[in-house]
């Protein structure tokens, strides 16, 4: 039996202290803020050399898709979830890092009081980089190890046509 990953329940609230990137007024983001889309979260550490090599080029590339459709029923979110390497893995690293990557998106740190992340214990991911797919429902689709763009493409497009038909 696998360990790690939480695929077919309920999406736990992230309890995350520290963000950036968050659209005016707004000072904190669960999970909940999402209801009614797709959701694309993907779990990071700034020092993880496949963070850098795979994860955020595929978190662009499968953002790029779905910008390039027009497509407002998925949202985007990265939230360093530091394991190990608090002093490398800090809130200034997770800026640098979202720079970096030239990405927009919403940014959360999450090492509560150099504690292992709430985040990654809550969604029992396996390390970094990690991908979870949560849809309309709240419910855990993906959580998962090195996903590949076109792979979460599928996916995603299986959520939004599955949602969308039983909303109707």
């Amino acid at each position: 039996m696998n360990d790690y990953g939480i695929q077919g329940q309920l999406a736990p609230a992230w309890d995350v202290a520290e963000w950036f990137n968050l659209p005016d007024g707004v000072t904190q983001l669960e999970r909940a803020d999402f209801a009614g889309k797709v959701l694309y979260l993907y779990c990071f550490q700034s020092w993880c050399p496949g963070c850098h090599s795979h994860g955020f080029p595929t978190l662009k590339a499968v953002r790029q898709h779905y910008q390039n459709e027009g497509n407002s029923d998925i949202a985007f979110v990265a939230i360093q979830t530091v394991f190990e390497g608090f002093d490398s893995n800090t809130l200034e690293t997770a800026h640098q890092t979202a720079k970096r990557h030239q990405l927009d998106i919403p940014f959360g740190h999450d090492a509560p009081n150099g504690q292992r992340s709430n985040v990654m214990q809550h969604y029992r991911t396996g390390g970094t980089p990690w991908t979870v797919l949560i849809d309309r429902q709240g419910i855990v689709r993906f959580n998962g190890f090195r996903a590949e763009p076109n792979q979460l493409i599928q996916g995603i497009d299986t959520l939004l046509t599955e949602t969308s038909t039983e909303t109707s």
